[in-house]
């Protein structure tokens, strides 16, 4: 019953990704502008080279090294793997979307990107109920509300002005849509947080009860 429940959530958690993913590759497409994260990783990978998937993984292995010095702990390599399948996630739906999606009006850009907001919210709460693996980003907030003894606000909000400046000195995708996703991604995050409880509860409790099940009848 143990295997069967962590592959449910394992599933449940690489979906949620790929809709996270796939949220994030709308809002690039949408060329309103990006978290100020992704804005720095399309910066890179317009300035530098290389995939902008691949930055995701060099960003987070990185971040997860900074994280290891500042709690003077083991490295929390699992994060890896959060980042490794976000940056697949990015490269491959940006392949696909490359031909399909090329919004040039101002009104298709904005459906985009509203599209890829709400996306990212639902993909972002459905892979966080699981509980798999910690995204390095995430745990950086938490590390430095811990040393500076203040609130996630602030430290969420101290991060987005690092890499927000490092997104603008990169000629990263700033625009309106960094803003909306800075001031309207915690709501929609927070409205589908007890949305995907429910129905993922539902989901993997019938994991639990399925093979519970298939013994009954066969006794």
């Amino acid at each position: 019953m143990m295997m069967r429940s962590s592959k449910a959530k394992f599933v449940v958690y690489v979906l949620g990704i790929l809709l996270l993913t796939l949220g994030i590759s709308l809002t690039i497409k949408s060329d309103l502008g990006t978290s100020p994260f992704d804005a720095v990783l399309v910066g890179l990978s317009i300035n530098v080279g290389l995939t902008v998937g691949s930055w995701e993984i060099i960003i987070a292995f990185i971040l997860i090294g900074c994280n290891s010095i500042l709690k003077r702990q083991h490295p929390e390599v699992l994060g890896l793997l959060t980042a490794f399948i976000t940056g697949i996630g990015i490269d491959m739906w940006l392949f696909l979307l490359h031909h399909l999606i090329t919004p040039e009006l101002w009104y298709s850009k904005v459906v985009c990107f509203g599209i890829g907001l709400v996306v990212i919210g639902l993909g972002t709460a459905t892979y966080l109920h699981t509980n798999f693996a910690p995204i390095p980003v995430d745990r950086l907030t938490l590390i430095i509300q811990e040393l500076t003894r203040t609130d996630i606000f602030f430290s969420r909000t101290f991060i987005y002005l690092v890499f927000l400046i490092m997104a603008m000195i990169l000629n990263g995708p700033i625009g309106v849509g960094t803003l909306l996703t800075v001031c309207l991604g915690g709501l929609i995050l927070n409205y589908f947080m007890p949305f995907t409880e429910k129905v993922l509860d539902r989901i993997l409790k019938h994991s639990w009860t399925i093979p519970h099940n298939d013994k009954e009848k066969n006794i």
